[in-house]
């Protein structure tokens, strides 16, 4: 029921490259080489990430890994397989932030490969690149995998009985969210006071001072407004633009709108792809008259529900103030699992005040309208929707077919993954290194290695 795909024990590149070995070709696909410093490298990534859960054969795994890319990026060539330079770029973005975390900033980063991030990007543009172009192959090839209800059945009877699955005890919950509307009397108020602190800071005050006298973000106040520095794509967008926009250090922006209330910023410091800035944020403040407001459209909405007179996702649809959560049709998504399902320990990880709503709940009814405090810290109200519970048990098709279903498709993918690599090995040249010939891993590749 587990398909490794590639990239998954890859879990390369900006990690422990820098390490000396006595590099050598351990292996070749066609006119493509995996040298012994790439597995090194990735084996001590694996190190770092998993300690002492590290498989005994993890270097022979991580070889047919990259062997197997090697495969699936010459068959992206020959099927003209594109990647947007865009795409390119977040992902590498992505990746850099993972690993300065991982070293304590950016700068750590910087240091440890005594390059500038722009640098470090330069080197692992191609091999990102390259990545992102196999598994898009990957996709491609499994693609066209369907199961069908007769699969899933045989799928499910091929499992003995004592190696069913045990699962826990199952929510799916859904919310409708309203949020408290400014009133423009407020908002005037808060664009008069940005206006005012951006004209005296024009005037020659202290920016960092002003900021710590007036700003309303909470995470910035004792730092004079000062951010850190920061890449594209990390900062609400319309912050962001503005920010970017600044070139000369001690520049200060126009006032601007985001998603928390409006700013204007200084710039601090640029680094290549980075800056460093100051704000100073005014939000507009919301009353308990606007919460009351809110409430009250909840609760027009709450009796309609109770009367069948609309669905759950239509109710999302028309009245859910929460873009994100209108994605997902207002259920929310366990972030450990990727699907709808949480046991109630992960429901209590993602909001404890949603274990106790729905306590008093059934599968299929709502709560009442209840206030509580958004993940930005603002209160809102919200109307709870419980779709289904299960109790602990021994997975069975009645109550588990969309897990079992999951699992034979991940099983079809599996075998025609597996059977297009074999047919490929079978067409191309390959060389083992004796270091790893003897693994059992590497038995598909040594037949075709050993042909005349």
């Amino acid at each position: 029921m587990r398909f490794i795909t590639t990239g998954i024990l890859c879990l390369i590149v900006l990690s422990s490259s820098a390490q000396k070995v006595v590099d050598k070709i351990v292996g070749v696909v066609n006119d493509k080489i995996i040298l012994l410093s790439d597995i090194e490298s990735q084996y001590q990534q694996y190190i770092q990430e998993y300690g002492a859960n590290t498989p005994e054969n993890l270097k022979c795994e991580l070889l047919d890994q990259a062997m197997i890319q090697k495969l699936m990026l010459a068959q992206s060539i020959l099927d003209s397989v594109e990647i947007a330079d865009e795409d390119v770029d977040n992902e590498l973005d992505k990746r850099i932030r993972y690993f300065s975390n991982m070293t304590g900033g950016i700068e750590k980063l910087e240091e440890y490969y005594g390059k500038s991030i722009v640098e470090i990007k330069d080197e692992f543009r191609t091999e990102i690149k390259d990545q992102m172009l196999s598994t898009k192959e990957q996709q491609n090839i499994i693609a066209d995998a369907k199961v069908n209800p007769a699969d899933v059945k045989t799928f499910f009877n091929k499992i003995p009985s004592d190696s069913l699955p045990f699962y826990d005890a199952e929510v799916q919950v859904g919310q409708i969210i309203f949020k408290p509307r400014v009133i423009p009397e407020m908002k005037q108020f808060a664009i008069d006071k940005i206006n005012e602190l951006r004209a005296r800071a024009l005037k020659g005050e202290d920016f960092a001072t002003l900021a710590s006298l007036y700003t309303e973000d909470p995470g910035s106040i004792d730092k004079g407004g000062e951010l850190g520095f920061f890449n594209r794509g990390e900062m609400d967008p319309n912050f962001e633009g503005a920010a970017f926009s600044l070139k000369v250090p001690g520049d200060i922006s126009q006032v601007i709108e985001s998603s928390f209330g409006y700013h204007f910023i200084q710039l601090i410091e640029r680094r290549g792809e980075r800056i460093n800035v100051r704000h100073i944020l005014i939000t507009p403040r919301t009353t308990t008259f606007d919460l009351g407001k809110a409430q009250l459209r909840a609760d027009t909405l709450y009796q309609k529900l109770l009367a069948a007179q609309i669905s759950f996702t239509d109710a999302v649809n028309k009245f859910s103030e929460d873009e994100e959560g209108k994605n997902n049709g207002g259920m929310l998504v366990n972030n450990n699992s990727g699907n709808t399902f949480f046991s109630i320990p992960d429901l209590g990880e993602n909001d404890k005040s949603l274990v106790f709503t729905i306590d008093s709940l059934k599968s299929g009814e709502y709560s009442r309208p209840e206030l509580f405090k958004g993940k930005d810290g603002k209160m809102m109200c919200r109307i709870v929707f419980l779709k289904s519970e299960s109790i602990a048990h021994k997975g069975n098709m009645k109550d588990d077919y969309n897990k079992f279903q999951s699992a034979a498709l991940s099983q079809r993918q599996a075998d025609i993954f597996n059977t297009w690599i074999i047919e490929k090995i079978a067409r191309s040249y390959t060389f083992i290194d004796s270091q790893f010939i003897d693994c059992e891993t590497m038995n598909r590749w040594k037949q075709a290695a050993q042909k005349p």
